[in-house]
């Protein structure tokens, strides 16, 4: 109801105004008080709607700056997403590049051995490298019973070749068995893949004689018994040695130097044992 009386009066000065304006043509000194009165009447309501666009201009500037402001957010936004990207991207670049300075070094560790570098392309277990699979084969002059190395020495030997790749069991896996020594001593040792064990990232190391001079820290590397591997690949750090119960031998465990849990790269020796003897 007031609504629509507010209607009304509105209409009813707007019509008073148009009047006015056309009676100002004939007779300017008539009508001029009722001009004044008139816009006494509509000064304020005049004012209101100045207010009014005002305030509305002022709400569409201020959209237009959250516009900006949002736009500008989300310029933001993709800048560091690309920040990020272009990070990771250096990161993994830095790790390649370490990974094959490491591989380098290795190379250089075993100048006498004519060697391959390949890149792991796939693996048979989610969690460590048992058995791997890698992008060169025979085509590449890879065979079985070669050796592979990564990460600073021994990490298993080819068993499968195709075309272009080749399938390698690693010491890791419990049906690897290598015989190896003591780098100081010379005394020699079994090393053997051990699931339990290697939860902890250890291997097997047994059939140690009670007298065999093998102590923590010693470098162990492949024996000359071997009729599998070449002599003198490093295959990690004794561990834990101490005599048995019986005292009829000694056993422990081995710390090795190759990273089971991330190889991308490895190098294979192409000299087989059985060439050698």
């Amino acid at each position: 109801m007031e609504s629509r009386i507010s209607k009304y009066i509105l209409t009813f000065l707007v019509i008073i105004c148009f009047v006015i304006m056309i009676i100002s043509y004939v007779r300017s000194d008539v009508v001029a008080p009722a001009k004044n009165a008139i816009s006494t009447v509509l000064t304020p309501v005049q004012k209101g709607l100045n207010g009014f666009g005002a305030g509305i201009n002022a709400g569409v500037k201020e959209l237009a700056n959250l516009k900006n402001v949002s736009e500008e957010n989300e310029s933001l936004k993709k800048s560091v997403e690309e920040l990020v990207e272009e990070n990771n991207k250096l990161r993994a670049e830095s790790a390649e590049l370490e990974r094959l300075r490491s591989l380098y070094e290795l190379d250089n560790s075993y100048m006498s051995y004519e060697k391959v570098a390949a890149r792991v392309i796939a693996r048979d277990s989610d969690k460590w490298f048992q058995m791997f699979r890698i992008d060169k084969g025979i085509a590449d002059g890879i065979e079985p019973g070669m050796n592979v190395l990564s990460g600073g020495g021994l990490v298993g030997i080819v068993t499968e070749t195709g075309n272009n790749y080749s399938m390698v069991r690693s010491i890791i896996d419990e049906e690897s068995a290598v015989y190896a020594m003591s780098q100081i001593s010379a005394d020699t040792c079994l090393v053997r893949g051990n699931a339990q064990l290697f939860e902890e990232g250890l291997l097997e190391l047994a059939n140690m004689d009670k007298n065999a001079r093998i102590n923590d820290g010693d470098a162990i590397v492949t024996s000359n018994l071997s009729t599998k591997f070449l002599p003198g690949l490093l295959i990690g750090y004794a561990n834990g040695i101490s005599i048995n119960s019986q005292h009829l031998s000694k056993s422990g465990t081995l710390i090795p130097v190759a990273d089971f849990d991330d190889l991308r790269e490895v190098l294979i020796i192409k000299q087989l044992k059985a060439d050698m003897e």
